[in-house]
């Protein structure tokens, strides 16, 4: 069986897929970067399909998946590197990825999560109404 390898860069997580996923492949997948999220306490995961030059249904809910795995672990997912083609045959199958955010390349797709986790940073260094009022 072969892995999908995961590249720790900063603070974020780099999956490259650069093979045909089966069903085997897609769940080892998500089993280990959950076990990474949770290893490295990464706060985002960029998932990279240039490579992917066809991508169905399963494919499209297994994305659906990890960004839900992802989010329950505090991690923020943005899938890069999207055909044209890709993203013509996810909307005709009526997969609108939710809860995924995309990006044309891996530099943008950096430049979101920071741009996310630094909003993240400033709503939990905002001091509550309650907080506030008991001081």
């Amino acid at each position: 069986m072969e892995r999908v390898p995961i590249l720790k860069i900063g603070d974020i997580l780099l999956v490259s897929i650069q093979v045909d996923m089966s069903d085997q492949t897609a769940v080892q997948l998500q089993e280990d970067l959950a076990e990474r999220i949770v290893a490295t306490g990464c706060h985002g995961v960029i998932i990279d399909i240039t490579a992917l030059d066809i991508v169905d249904s399963f494919v499209g809910r297994m994305l659906s998946t990890i960004a839900s795995i992802s989010k329950v672990l505090d991690a923020e997912t943005v899938v890069v590197g999207m055909r044209p083609a890709v993203a013509i045959t996810l909307v005709e199958l009526g997969l609108s990825l939710n809860g995924i955010r995309t990006a044309l390349n891996v530099e943008r797709g950096m430049e979101l999560i920071a741009a996310a986790h630094a909003d993240e940073l400033a709503f939990d260094d905002e001091p509550d109404a309650e907080t506030t009022a008991l001081s």
